[in-house]
Order: C-alpha cells, then sequence, then structure tokens
C-alpha cells in the first residue's frame, strides 16, 4: 500500500538530524512532490508530535519561516541545535 504525502512528509522530517535543516522544497522533493512545498508547510503545521522536528524545515531563502509553536520558538529550537 503506497504511503500517504502527510505520512512520507513526517517520516523525512523524523530523520533530520539535530543542528541540520532541509528546506519546505527539498522535504517536498524527498516525498515525491517537487512541487509541493507549500502543502508541506501546512501538514508541518499541523504536527504536535516532539518526535517529529518541524522546527528544522526552514524557507528556500533561509528564512526560518513559520511555526506552530511561535516563530521565537523555532529560532531559539534552531539557534540551540546549533543549526544557526
Amino acid at each position: 500500500m503506497q504511503k500517504l504525502f502527510k505520512e512520507k512528509v513526517f517520516e523525512i522530517v523524523k530523520k533530520i538530524p539535530k543542528g541540520k535543516t532541509l528546506t519546505y522544497k527539498e522535504v517536498a522533493r524527498r516525498a515525491g512532490s517537487p512541487n509541493a512545498s507549500r502543502a508541506v508547510g501546512s501538514i508541518l503545521k499541523t504536527n504536535f508530535n516532539p518526535k517529529i522536528p518541524c522546527h528544522r524545515v526552514i524557507r528556500s531563502d533561509g528564512i526560518a519561516g513559520e511555526y506552530n509553536r511561535g516563530r521565537k520558538e523555532k529560532l531559539r529550537k534552531l539557534k540551540e541545535e546549533g543549526a544557526l
């Protein structure tokens, strides 16, 4: 049975190591839909599972982007992990 796009996104994001980031576009590409970066953002917005580090997904221009726990918290976590 084929995995849903949402499941693929969560699986990819779960594997981003501490101190590293991926762009929304790269996550979409790895999930098999290279033009679905906005969909990746929408999916990650619904994530409240601490085992899925969605704060490690950033915009292609290097800006952190949104986070469902607030932008300040995303920046704090990325700095703490050495990703910024």
